[in-house]
């Protein structure tokens, strides 16, 4: 209780003012609306003394159950909801009544307007599936982004599948009928190549023309300015790599990558180490909010690995959250359940002074409400 007690209180001083110094940038959408724009103040302002944790698909489903009320893996074992939700679009673009998860899009919306009220952040990402030729994201069989291209022969589907998309977003409000801003997360990986718009098969100059024409689109033509977007990335080497698909500041308001620890803890932590550090630099450099997008061990194998391999490395940097994957199934999961090995040390982790899970970040009012 006295460790909640400071970290609770550390959250506090820092969220009003004690980083008197901080220069803080607006969104890249001159349109942003206000609860946007107080979200990204807001997320500045914690940055650098507490970075959030989130879960995808926290609320939806986990290991041994699905689509119950007040149902979370995090909140059985910590008392808390995660600080960020992550959701995906993947399936709309199919008119699919639910998702490529299996929530139904009418239960997606009602949970995230629950996150919201709550003071938590909502993010989605988007495994579209392949306009070009109808297969899975997954699919790498052709350079399908310079097909979607605005001179390219599926360029009309995927603006069909845009103009969905847009319209679910729209639809996301709160009881006052205000837009709920939501971290927007296109083309994830985008340096991997697993997906059909990743390294494999896409020159960098059409991910990025794709890129600006996608974040034009929902702005401009369809008037959509709650988005704040998030880039983010694979693995990367170099400053260089990690921008060579950059889209430019204009089209960008957080910057991070994905990362997952597999069977050899001490590369990941080496890998984490290097990448963090080329991270903080292009944030300071561009202006930009750092996260890491996706992160997690399958399993979570390791009775200790929240305090020992992740928290000592993320401590070191100015981050401003990061978001583990979905509890799926029993043999597919990255966030402790009840009786999980890793559930006492990930207590540990949720007690730690500049973690932050939504019992300490609802009382700061992050929207400005």
């Amino acid at each position: 209780m006295k460790n909640i007690l400071i970290s609770y209180i550390a959250a506090i001083l820092s969220f009003y003012g004690m980083n008197t110094q901080a220069q803080f940038k607006l969104p890249s959408d001159p349109k942003a609306t206000k609860g946007s724009q107080n979200l990204y103040n807001s997320m500045q302002r914690l940055m650098g003394s507490n970075i959030m944790f989130g879960h995808h698909d926290d609320t939806g489903y986990g290991v041994n159950w699905r689509l119950q009320d007040d149902s979370s893996d995090v909140k059985a074992v910590t008392g808390s909801y995660p600080a960020v939700y992550g959701w995906d679009l993947a399936k709309l673009e199919h008119d699919s009544t639910a998702d490529i998860n299996g929530i139904p899009f009418k239960t997606q919306r009602t949970l995230v307007k629950e996150a919201y009220q709550r003071g938590g952040i909502n993010t989605f990402c988007w495994h579209m599936d392949n306009p070009f030729n109808d297969q899975t994201a997954w699919d790498t069989t052709a350079n399908s982004v310079k097909e979607i291209l605005a001179d390219g022969p599926t360029h009309d589907k995927y603006v069909e599948y845009l103009d969905k998309a847009a319209k679910y977003l729209k639809n996301l409000k709160d009881d006052d009928g205000e837009a709920i801003p939501i971290l927007f997360r296109p083309f994830h990986e985008l340096t991997g190549g697993w997906f059909w718009w990743g390294s494999k098969t896409t020159d960098p100059q059409d991910l990025v023309a794709i890129w600006r024409f996608t974040v034009d689109y929902l702005r401009k033509k369809k008037k959509i300015h709650n988005l704040l977007i998030v880039y983010s990335t694979a693995d990367f080497n170099s400053t260089e790599d990690f921008l060579a698909r950059y889209p430019g500041d204009d089209y960008v308001d957080f910057v991070g990558f994905d990362l997952y620890c597999l069977d050899n803890k001490q590369k990941f932590v080496q890998r984490l180490d290097k990448q963090l550090s080329i991270l903080q630099q292009v944030a300071n450099d561009h202006h930009k909010i750092a996260c890491i997008p996706e992160i997690g061990y399958e399993g979570i194998p390791d009775a200790n690995w929240w305090t020992v391999t992740l928290l000592p490395e993320i401590s070191k940097y100015k981050l401003s959250y990061l978001l583990t994957w979905r509890n799926g199934n029993p043999n597919h999961y990255y966030a402790p359940y009840p009786g999980q090995q890793s559930a006492a040390d990930f207590v540990k982790f949720y007690n730690s002074p500049n973690i932050l899970f939504q019992n300490r970040l609802s009382p700061l009012g992050i929207y400005g409400k």
